[in-house]
């Protein structure tokens, strides 16, 4: 079966001095040396401080683990001469947009011109996963109660609690930032994929966009490939992370498209209703109290994740992410929590932001020093 919901994902990473824990502008200077490693596989983002890379597509979980753990190790080896480190989290800690450098790129440029400050500030890193689907004309119909989720994914990846030199008090600042971009959250739903067609094309034919790229939803239709992207999520904190919220978001589409084709399928909410429970999520993290509307009830964010996990368990197996699941469930039951948790742990500790920052480079030089030893499923 897991062939049919094939993976991929993209990874957005900070690079930083390594001494000081600043942002450094070295994403031209990467992408000449990244060349022949990665080929077209890594990208710049809009502000020369980061760097983005991405994965071919993936049969299986197990294939996902190796490629990706292999493309860190890479990248950060590229980055060790010049004294520079990643950090993986949806926000720097301290630094200031106001003092990044946009990358020379055409399509930046343009992006700038058209969004000014909003785009300027868009100093925020993020997790994107596709998965495989077997026709375009099941896009809308899977999309539309994916949606349901956006909020439990966006906890699990919780991890940006500091903007500008400050704790926000929210688990996920990235989304905040976010939000202000124009065809960015949650999406409406629609009657068919002929209807969504309908919309891209106007826009294109109207001149809102040039491409179906441009719509930056929390879940959408790529545009080109034959998946379902997912795009709500920080960069979380971890390779573990990482891993366990791709097998998820490919246990959904796996499920719901097994629902699909037995003509059933599961309650389709109102964007205003996803909303409220996005709020608090991106507010509380997992330890969000959420509503569920379908029920009429009130309960954690944990608990409504264990119930999600139930929901896809049937699929488990057949996909091959048992140990993926498992982590998961670990994961929910654990004090330390998400990435935003332990950073506002740290700072609780040490009153100090340069301290999270310090965290954040050993963090993540850890988890993709280690990622290669996991058991497979």
């Amino acid at each position: 079966m897991s062939p049919r919901f094939t993976l991929g994902v993209e990874e957005e990473f900070q690079m930083v001095n390594k001494n000081t824990g600043q942002l450094t502008s070295y994403v031209h200077p990467v992408l000449d040396k990244g060349a022949s490693i990665f080929g077209d596989l890594i990208k710049a983002e809009m502000l020369q401080s980061m760097v983005e890379i991405i994965t071919p597509v993936c049969n299986t979980i197990q294939v996902l683990r190796q490629d990706l753990a292999g493309r860190r190790a890479q990248l950060a080896r590229l980055l060790e001469d010049d004294n520079i480190a990643l950090i993986s989290a949806g926000t720097h800690p301290s630094a200031n947009w106001r003092d990044q450098v946009r990358t020379v790129n055409a399509r930046y440029e343009e992006l700038e011109e058209e969004f000014q400050d909003v785009g300027r500030s868009i100093l925020i890193c993020g997790f994107h996963v596709h998965v495989g689907i077997d026709e375009h004309e099941i896009a809308i119909p899977l999309m539309n109660q994916l949606r349901t989720w956006i909020p439990h994914l966006l906890a699990l990846s919780s991890n940006s609690p500091f903007w500008t030199n400050r704790y926000t008090g929210l688990k996920s600042y990235r989304t905040v930032v976010w939000r202000r971009f124009p065809r960015s959250g949650i999406p409406a739903t629609f009657n068919s994929s002929m209807e969504f067609d309908c919309y891209v094309s106007d826009l294109m034919r109207n001149g809102c966009l040039d491409n179906g790229k441009k719509i930056w939803w929390d879940i959408r239709p790529h545009p080109f490939y034959p998946t379902i992207e997912f795009r709500m999520c920080d960069m979380p904190s971890s390779f573990e992370d990482t891993m366990a919220i791709a097998a998820l978001c490919q246990a959904l589409v796996c499920k719901l498209t097994m629902l699909h084709e037995q003509n059933m399928s599961t309650a389709i909410l109102p964007s205003h209703y996803i909303e409220e429970n996005k709020w608090k999520a991106a507010r509380y993290g997992l330890d969000a109290e959420i509503v569920d509307f379908h029920r009429h009830r009130r309960l954690t964010m944990r608990d409504s994740i264990h119930e999600l996990l139930d929901f896809v368990e049937d699929v488990v197996d057949q996909l091959g992410i048992r140990h993926e699941v498992n982590y998961l469930r670990t994961l929910l039951d654990d004090p330390a929590g998400t990435g935003a948790d332990r950073q506002i742990a740290v700072y609780t500790e040490t009153q100090s932001i340069q301290a999270v920052t310090e965290y954040l480079i050993q963090r993540t030089r850890q988890t993709s020093n280690s990622n290669s030893t996991v058991a497979t499923s």
